[in-house]
């Protein structure tokens, strides 16, 4: 009986660091898009709830030395409480790129979503998060046509 559920126990044990060898090359072989994409759709669930102030709170720290909270949240007012509430978003397209024209040289993904609104049917949100300082995911730029 000892033999067996050693033999067992060993199976298990190699099982066990096999699957986390795996999950772990899973997380590694992550793409910066796909870090990016849910960081975006995160950031932009709290837009689209009107949590203006925390979307700023969560923004990378060059888009915070760009705009003052205050600023942000009245060109939010201006911009999107026109365009009611969110109909549907689609991905359309998620580009990595070291370098944009004029922010400094790091890692960015141009993501752009094609969006309904309830006022506005068809329009594009162009969203652009970088790899922050702290090795997170945090929206650089935000634009809507």
């Amino acid at each position: 009986m000892n033999l067996i559920a050693t033999e067992v126990g060993t199976k298990l044990v190699s099982a066990l660091l096999i699957s986390l060898l795996l999950g772990a090359f899973a997380c590694a072989q992550t793409k910066p898009e796909q870090l990016a994409q849910a960081s975006a759709e995160s950031w932009l669930a709290l837009t689209d709830s009107g949590k203006y102030a925390d979307s700023w709170n969560e923004a990378s720290q060059s888009f915070k030395s760009a705009v003052t909270k205050d600023q942000w949240q009245d060109a939010l007012h201006q911009v999107r409480d026109p365009l009611g509430k969110l109909i549907s978003r689609k991905l359309a397209s998620a580009t990595y790129t070291k370098s944009l024209p004029g922010a400094p040289d790091g890692e960015y993904v141009v993501i752009k979503f094609e969006t309904s609104f309830e006022n506005k049917h068809s329009a594009t949100e162009t969203i652009v998060p970088m790899l922050d300082k702290d090795g997170k995911w945090r929206v650089s730029g935000y634009f809507i046509k």
